[in-house]
């Protein structure tokens, strides 16, 4: 079964922090572009961040200094630290490998 699995999501309250991981179970994630996207309730998919193979990495404007992208390569892992949450974080949030994408993992951020 070749696909991406995310876990990690739940509910948390305004400031708390989560971390998000993307297995690759059958995906060779080593020397991929990765990325996280999100897809809030009543939104469009929105990028959030991205690393490179060689581990550059780039945010959108609305998570920078808040959410860390990072990957394990021996781990075929990619994470996603999010701290400093906002209830507008709330959404479906999505690993994704080229065309490929998880089936996500729910963030929701409430007081």
């Amino acid at each position: 079964d070749v696909r991406l699995v995310e876990s990690g999501g739940g509910s948390v309250q305004p400031g708390g922090s989560l971390r998000l991981s993307c297995a690759g179970n059958g995906f060779n994630l080593r020397g991929a572009w990765m990325y996280w996207v999100r897809q809030g309730p009543g939104k469009e998919f929105e990028w959030v961040a991205r690393i490179s193979p060689d581990d550059i990495k780039d945010y959108s404007q609305s998570v920078k200094g808040r959410f860390t992208i990072s990957r394990d390569n021996a781990k075929n892992m990619v994470y996603l630290q999010m701290s400093s949450l906002r209830i507008e974080d709330t959404a479906m949030y999505y690993c994704v490998k080229g065309q490929s994408r998880g089936q996500g993992t729910q963030v929701t951020v409430s007081s």
